[in-house]
């Protein structure tokens, strides 16, 4: 992500899931994001034989798997919760106040809440999803 891409005037960390970082460890976006395609989405995707990006992946679960009931539920844990919110905002960086209010909202009809505060230490200490705070 560029910093073009952060509002500036708002306070805060950045968060955003870096897809560098995949690459910097040894671990791959391609398979982890795979997981998150809705049954038909997959089938479309792999039925074609051609290779995906990461940037076709990130587009189909925007525009479509996003969209699918039990997405994001109170069932995931709270980091795969994370990365899939930003797999369903197409991987735009969000202030860490954004990101628990938009996780509040989806998670809301499964009782669970979260505060920026807690949800900043968590991020912080991920080391499986590449969820990392910009440099703004």
């Amino acid at each position: 992500m560029t910093e073009e891409n952060v509002d500036n005037s708002k306070s805060g960390q950045f968060w955003h899931v870096d897809l560098d970082w995949y690459q910097q460890s040894g671990r791959s976006f391609y398979f982890l994001a795979r997981g998150c395609l809705c049954p038909s989405c997959r089938e479309r995707l792999m039925a074609g034989g051609t290779e995906i990006t990461d940037t076709g992946l990130l587009t189909a679960i925007k525009d479509c798997c996003s969209r699918e009931h039990g997405f994001i539920t109170g069932r995931l844990p709270l980091l795969e919760c994370v990365f899939r919110l930003f797999l369903a905002n197409g991987n735009q960086p969000l202030a860490t106040e954004e990101l628990a209010r938009q996780l509040n909202d989806r998670l809301g009809e499964y009782g669970r809440q979260t505060s920026a505060e807690v949800l900043s230490r968590i991020l912080s200490h991920d080391r499986y999803y590449g969820l990392r705070q910009l440099s703004v």
